[in-house]
């Protein structure tokens, strides 16, 4: 049986090509939520060719959603002949700005060297494509199947997956009895399994000042100021400390083994261009105030073995310092975002049954990988109560985000192979039919 379903992922692939060309050119920038909607029906109208009940699920009052960008996700279900359990392809239709540096067109999916190119062929449209070939060519080798098989396209990954799988795992939707195993494709590379990944913690630090004419800064306090202060005691006590923090955690690549701090933005003072009152179009001159609010965006990715306590423990600590230092020193800092880390483990039976499929297809061991960032296994592990959860996918980790990002036709196919495959085990628990 196996055989047949590899056969006929062959022979779709000039299907898989096209499929996946057409997501690529449908431009779903977040942000702001550019064209979720027609992306979602165009999974939707794919999986209703398959005999899949589709729900269109607008996620209303998320952060984002609105009528002009609406946060709407597919979901596509279908039953099969007897009960049994339920596999589950999650793909977010998402994509991050363009940026600078292409060479081509970003959403034109042109085909060259084996290659798709287009912002989100990699990261991870190329995976939810794949995913869609291989559940048709399993329908098409084994159409009474037992249990249940769905597939969903859902938005808002890249900015915390609120709007998407958050929503739908707040429904229902990622627990069980409905679901037993989720696989998201997300672009690992196709000889990996990702078991989980990083803890996040953002937040907003806000240093306070007092404005004054900008010739007479000694009548003022500059908020500015102030966070200078900040920053320069992260690079002299915090950083060090956390180069020293090291996981048994497999995350790759290298770097991400130890915990992180990125600085997202700052800002202080005047208003930027088209910020406070201003028109987008104003490109006049400030007026000369000392700054009397300096705001900063942290992005602190912790591990396994840290509580999160003692990570927001570390930056609240060296605030207070900075009160002692400085007498006028007062800030505020505010939690945006908190996501523990997470790991399968890797006798979990969707670990089990991908790992057989890329020892099958691709006659080699898996490696097992922790991603640096989070994906939304966060939401489906901690709001869905459901850890049986890996991502698994086409695409090279490092091209994520790039300019000139593509996906290799080749490894689209061997993945699609890997997914039929374990489609099949999970739900007959036979791994090794042919």
């Amino acid at each position: 049986m196996l055989d047949e379903l590899n056969r006929r992922i062959d022979d779709k692939r000039d299907e898989l090509v096209a499929l996946t060309q057409n997501l690529i050119r449908i431009p779903t920038i977040n942000p702001p939520g550019d064209a979720y909607t027609p992306c979602a029906e165009l999974v939707g109208a794919r999986m209703a060719k398959m005999g899949f009940q589709v729900d269109y699920i607008r996620a209303h009052d998320t952060p984002g959603d609105s009528d002009r960008f609406p946060r709407t996700n597919v979901i596509a279900r279908k039953q099969g002949r007897h009960p049994g359990p339920t596999v589950h392809f999650n793909s977010h239709i998402d994509v991050v700005e363009v940026g600078e540096g292409w060479t081509v067109d970003p959403f034109g999916a042109e085909v060259k060297d084996g290659k798709i190119y287009g912002r989100g062929s990699c990261d991870m449209k190329g995976g939810l494509s794949a995913s869609m070939i291989a559940i048709q060519a399993y329908l098409d080798t084994n159409p009474q199947f037992n249990g249940a098989i769905e597939l969903s396209g859902t938005v808002d990954e890249e900015s915390g997956g609120f709007g998407g799988v958050a929503h739908l795992a707040g429904m229902g939707l990622f627990s069980r009895p409905r679901v037993d195993h989720v696989i998201i494709p997300e672009p690992l590379n196709k000889d990996r399994v990702c078991l989980g990944h990083r803890g996040v913690w953002w937040a907003e630090i806000e240093t306070f000042g007092v404005q004054a004419h900008g010739s007479m800064p000694f009548l003022g306090d500059s908020a500015i100021r102030h966070m200078g202060s900040v920053l320069h005691a992260f690079e002299s006590e915090l950083y060090p400390q956390l180069a020293h923090k090291r996981t048994q955690m497999p995350v790759v690549p290298e770097g991400a083994r130890q915990s992180t701090l990125n600085l997202n933005s700052i800002h202080g003072g005047e208003s930027e261009t088209g910020a406070g009152g201003k028109p987008d179009d104003y490109d006049g001159l400030p007026s000369p105030n000392v700054a009397e609010s300096c705001r900063m965006i942290l992005d602190r990715r912790f591990l396994i073995e840290e509580d999160l306590s003692t990570v927001k423990n570390e930056v609240v600590s060296i605030l207070e310092g900075l009160k002692s230092d400085r007498p006028s020193f007062d800030y505020a800092i505010k939690d945006i975002m908190e996501v523990l880390p997470t790991m399968t483990e890797r006798d979990a039976p969707v670990v089990q049954a991908v790992s057989d499929g890329i020892r099958s297809v691709l006659g080699k061991e898996p490696e097992y990988v922790i991603s640096p960032g989070t994906y939304d296994q966060k939401h489906i592990a901690r709001i869905g109560h459901l850890h049986d959860c890996i991502a698994y996918g086409p695409g090279i980790l490092d091209l994520a985000h790039m300019a000139d990002e593509y996906v290799g036709i080749d490894d689209m196919v061997e993945s699609a192979k890997v997914m039929g495959h374990a489609l099949h085990v999970l739900l007959t628990g036979d791994a090794r039919a042919s």
